[in-house]
């Protein structure tokens, strides 16, 4: 399994929101360098964000969620056209699993297991 994995639950239609583009980026002196991306799945995760066994150093990372190509695919409106969260990572190996909890008018995000 990948160190950083995600999942999104669409709380309005309740469901896994699919086909999400998502980019995961970590905070240099320069800016953000992105690290990779990936979609959503029909279950609504990406697994393999990263490669296995790759482990990240300590830093501050942003997962990119374009959530704009998700509600256009749906023929919804379009309020938060992506949502940023942003987490540090401590450099000890653990599996950090980032979801979101996804509405038309609102979102949230907690760490989870």
């Amino acid at each position: 399994m990948s160190q950083i994995t995600t999942h999104i639950l669409d709380t309005t239609r309740g469901c896994p929101a699919s086909e999400v583009p998502i980019v995961l980026s970590q905070m240099t002196d320069d800016g953000w360098k992105q690290i990779a991306e990936g979609h959503t799945n029909h279950d609504g995760r990406i697994g393999k964000l990263l490669e296995v066994g790759r482990v990240l150093d300590s830093g501050c990372y942003r997962m990119h969620f374009d959530t704009q190509a998700y509600f256009k695919s749906n023929g919804d409106p379009v309020f938060y056209p992506f949502v940023d969260i942003v987490f540090q990572i401590t450099g000890n190996g653990q599996h950090y699993h980032i979801p979101l909890l996804l509405a038309a008018y609102g979102y949230s995000t907690y760490r989870g297991s």
